[in-house]
């Protein structure tokens, strides 16, 4: 039986119906479990925020009675997508600088706007406008490095979208904090206060070793320690990095990161493109998470991650956008076809890093590197209801002879139908039910009205 294979227990004797909140029918199931299963007319029937059970529509019909049913003919199931590191709230700053290396991007023009125009409002905002790119992209779950993550974690959790959000520590006065102790004292509260939340996992995310004395990374892992929260870092990410490093250490980034005792299992890595064979062993050792970032290090050419040797170490690699002032966007369907193709050309091998590695990527392994795989990442019984509904009925979606080739190369995020977090639809067929997208938009623009005024010409 199907419905046993899949993981569902039932009586074959049962007469009455079980009460659900919802089921999804009728759609081609790309469970991403551990078999990696997929059924023509599958559906899937949720109770609350969490699976109950996966087979045949036919089965699910004859076993369920759902309070609200979505229809996902001519459609893929997928495990909702995950974005392994991003900055929700610079969206208001897409693209405000392009076309420099990062040291300069940074340090130029990216610092000195967020010092003169990060706000709560400006935050609350921004995040607004990035959770309504991805919500629509087929993204159900973030994480996210800024400041005031407060702010952030409302208006994620507002919106419905899963989030693992950190709250940046830096080495100078930021946004939200004046010194190094207030920023902690921030971070600490903001740790109690979403802890325990079934949408947000508050995290602690020192920015860098370039832009953190080592106190401060100290201190900031054991911070995260104590609370069992995860630690978001931006490790290894540009030759000015290692370069500084070597300098002031006589270390590699991930050598320094390890003897001051910053690695562990709750942390995830993002960018670590610089990285040698020792090193990508050494974040294996301890379990760091990484996510690979392909828009945003082409753009800035900050460099091409190991991807293939890391997830041969048995590293937990994930996909991210990055910001959308460094990206321009938040589109997992863009990272994952980018990720797929900048492996192939970096290696001259057009067998690196296979479609089916790819959506590993962006699901089941992308949980894996925020350590929240027995929660999310694939469709299993058990699991929190985090879904999309992808059409695939577009001319460039036909034909379809392999699922995972039509997701990395074909599909695109235009084509997520429906989005489902936690058991709850928070976009269906294409329309935005927890957030206000003109009013988002509107925002927006203002924003940027004043932002380009203030930077003038020379940032066009």
């Amino acid at each position: 039986m199907i419905c046993g294979l899949l993981g569902v227990a039932h009586s074959p004797r049962a007469l009455a119906k079980q009460r659900v909140d919802l089921t999804v029918i009728h759609g081609t199931l790309v469970t991403m479990d551990g078999k990696r299963r997929v059924l023509e007319d599958g559906a899937v029937a949720i109770q609350g925020d969490t699976i109950v059970a996966l087979d045949s529509s036919a089965t699910i019909d004859s076993m369920y009675e759902s309070s609200k049913v979505i229809d996902a003919r001519g459609a893929l199931i997928l495990p909702g997508l995950i974005n392994a590191h991003t900055h929700m709230s610079m969206s208001l700053f897409r693209g405000l600088a392009d076309d420099l290396s990062l040291d300069d991007w940074l340090h130029k023009y990216i610092f000195p706007a967020e010092s003169r125009y990060v706000t709560r409002d400006f935050v609350t905002w921004s995040t607004r406008l990035s959770l309504l790119e991805m919500l629509r992209g087929g993204t159900t779950t973030v994480a996210d490095m800024y400041y005031f993550e407060e702010e952030v974690a409302e208006a994620t959790k507002a919106a419905g979208m899963r989030g693992v959000l950190g709250e940046t520590l830096i080495g100078f006065p930021s946004p939200d904090s004046k010194t190094s102790a207030a920023a902690l004292a921030y971070t600490e509260s903001f740790l109690k206060h979403w802890k325990g939340d079934p949408l947000i996992t508050p995290a602690v995310a020192p920015h860098a070793i370039y832009t953190c004395p080592e106190d401060l990374l100290k201190d900031a892992a054991a911070l995260a320690r104590s609370n069992q929260a995860p630690l978001l870092i931006h490790v290894a990410e540009a030759p000015f990095e290692i370069e500084q490093s070597r300098h002031d250490h006589g270390l590699t980034t991930v050598e320094y990161l390890a003897r001051i005792g910053l690695l562990g299992s709750n942390v995830l890595g993002a960018h670590c493109i610089w990285l040698d064979q020792a090193d990508i062993q050494t974040l294996a050792h301890f379990g760091v998470g990484c996510s690979y970032n392909p828009s945003s290090n082409m753009k800035t050419a900050a460099g091409s991650m190991p991807a293939v040797e890391l997830l041969s170490a048995g590293v937990a690699v994930g996909i991210g956008t990055d910001g959308a002032a460094s990206n321009n966007n938040q589109d997992m369907f863009e990272e994952m076809n980018l990720a797929a193709k900048q492996q192939k050309l970096a290696r001259m091998d057009p067998k690196a890093l296979s479609a089916l590695q790819v959506v590993e990527m962006a699901t089941i392994t992308g949980a894996r590197a925020l350590h929240l795989e027995r929660q999310i990442g694939s469709l299993e019984v058990g699991k929190k209801a985090d879904l999309i509904v992808v059409d695939t009925t577009a001319p460039h979606a036909t034909p379809m002879y392999n699922v995972y080739s039509a997701i990395v190369y074909a599909l695109k995020s235009s084509d997520v139908r429906t989005t489902v977090v936690g058991g709850k639809p928070v976009m269906e067929d294409r329309r935005m039910l927890t957030l206000d997208e003109p009013a988002i938009l509107a925002k927006a623009a203002q924003y940027a009205t004043s932002i380009g005024a203030s930077f003038g010409p020379g940032t066009k």
